[in-house]
């Protein structure tokens, strides 16, 4: 087991369960041969859609499978709800998953059982009383019930991502996780299942991994960005959309100064001239530019007269943080 650094143990001592809330975090994992330290969530309730964006293989499916303890980190421990998932009792698995409703890229439905059966199944195992009643319930929820004696093979990608969710929600859970629930759907049928995940919203707290950034803007309120295993951004979605992240400076002075004076500010990454004593300063996210900037303007006697920061679109923000030229936290 590799050593728990300082930074580990902060993380643990700040993930601790609260009521109403799943609460998911992981510490040292080994992901592609590669030890990360990745903080899942912070508390997710309900009404709030929470999303781990990033390119396939990045690692989004491998930590879902890890929260329900389907694979086991080889460095590290999980925690879910609080708990440590290396010191759970196998026998206590089953009700860990059920707490988690989750809804898998491939479905998983069992191909020779009717829609019902396939909802119905994990409450028979259980011995459930009213089955029929529950099951019910949650068809009509996703509007199946008039398919629910058909195969699954006689329905449409987006139904059977339907009896997915049922099946996922006739456990009543405290959350639902969905693995890439837009896969393989066309443009109609995804629409439908926003509507069906914001309404589900209600009353779960609801986290996806998507590698498609238009299901982020449909659905979430929160965002994580993924990149090789290790978390790049974390934060609400309308702090990314505001451009908080701001990346250049227009500015405009009065008597124009060196370009070899602007590129030795600290944090400009490029110095791209506008014409008229104009120009655009980029820098690394974060910097202090504007500060520095006006100091030295005034130093110099450049007679600054335009300073507007300047933010990157949510789509090159993503994409900048995805390819690894930016990083943010």
């Amino acid at each position: 087991m590799a050593e728990v650094t300082p930074a580990g143990r902060w993380l643990i001592r700040t993930v601790a369960a609260m009521v109403g809330t799943l609460l998911v975090a992981w510490a040292a994992l080994a992901l592609f041969g590669m030890r990360r330290w990745s903080a899942i969530t912070d508390a997710i309730a309900a009404g709030e859609f929470f999303a781990m964006l990033g390119p396939s293989g990045s690692g989004k499916s491998t930590l879902l499978r890890l929260a329900l303890r389907e694979e086991r980190p080889t460095a590290g421990k999980v925690f879910v709800a609080g708990k440590d998932l290396s010191t759970l009792s196998t026998w206590k698995v089953p009700y860990l998953r059920r707490q988690i409703g989750t809804v898998f890229q491939d479905f998983r439905l069992l191909p020779t059982k009717t829609v019902f059966e396939n909802v119905a199944f994990g409450l028979r195992r259980r011995g459930v009383k009213d089955i029929k009643g529950t099951v019910e319930q949650m068809l009509d929820l996703v509007e199946l019930g008039p398919m629910s004696r058909r195969k699954p093979t006689q329905l449409s990608g987006g139904q059977q991502q339907r009896v997915a969710l049922a099946r996922a929600l006739v456990n009543f859970p405290r959350a639902l996780l969905l693995d890439e629930p837009t896969t393989g759907l066309d443009p109609l049928q995804v629409a439908e299942l926003h509507q069906l995940i914001r309404e589900l919203g209600r009353d779960h707290g609801v986290i996806f991994s998507t590698h498609r950034l238009a299901d982020v803007r449909a659905v979430c309120t929160h965002v994580q960005i993924m990149r090789d295993g290790r978390l790049v951004y974390a934060g609400a979605l309308a702090e990314l959309e505001r451009g908080d992240l701001t990346t250049a400076l227009r500015v405009g002075f009065e008597r124009s100064p060196p370009l070899t004076a602007l590129a030795a500010l600290p944090g400009v990454t490029a110095v791209e001239p506008l014409g008229r004593d104009r120009f655009r300063l980029r820098h690394a996210p974060g910097a202090n530019l504007a500060r520095m900037l006006v100091e030295q303007a005034v130093a110099a006697g450049w007679g600054l007269c335009e300073l507007i920061p300047e933010g990157a679109g949510l789509e090159q923000r993503c994409i900048e943080l995805l390819l690894g030229t930016e990083e943010a936290s």
